[in-house]
């Protein structure tokens, strides 16, 4: 019989999406006021892959990926979706939403992201919350799956998590004390 243990802690990372630079900016800060400071950030690019968001979002959406200083826990992921959801509410204009905010954690050997949505790859976590495996990592670098949203399949986006894995295994390594 194999035995329990605690799971290592992971980076965690979150991707935005927002019609113009200023509220990209508004809920990076909403991020940071709850998860803490931003360690790494990518450049903001067109989001120009589906008009999906295009009616709520507006015209002119850029994507952005953070990642955070704090290390969290796997286990913590289906509370960090809800909490994004509610932030969504918070930067609510109209009753629409002006940033849509996609958490997730990066470990040395995968990027797995939270949604509320399901599918044949998803794993149901609790509350409403699935997880799904994004990219893995092997010979170097991460790799998007099939089912891997056009945007984070990107060399920019790749570059990023390859950047945020650096880090992280920095931090692991790093003496405590």
């Amino acid at each position: 019989m194999g035995q329990t243990r605690q799971p290592r802690p992971v980076k965690l990372i979150c991707g935005l999406l927002a019609a113009g630079s200023d509220r990209l900016e508004r809920g990076r800060a909403a991020l940071t006021e709850r998860f803490g400071p931003v360690d790494l950030q990518s450049a903001a690019f067109p989001f120009d892959f589906t008009s999906y968001y295009d009616e709520e979002l507006g015209e002119g959406i850029l994507r952005r990926y953070l990642s955070f200083e704090n290390l969290v826990g796997p286990g913590e992921l289906a509370e960090t979706k809800l909490e994004t959801n509610r932030l969504e509410e918070e930067l609510s204009e109209g009753g629409k939403r002006t940033a849509n905010l996609d958490p997730g954690f990066l470990d040395l050997s995968k990027l797995v992201l939270a949604t509320t949505k399901d599918a044949t790859y998803r794993v149901y976590l609790g509350r409403g919350i699935y997880a799904q495996s994004t990219c893995y990592f092997q010979d170097g670098s991460y790799h998007p799956w099939e089912w891997t949203y056009a945007d984070y399949r990107t060399p920019e986006a790749i570059g990023f998590f390859n950047r945020v894995r650096r880090e992280f295994k920095r931090q692991k390594d790093r003496p405590e004390g």
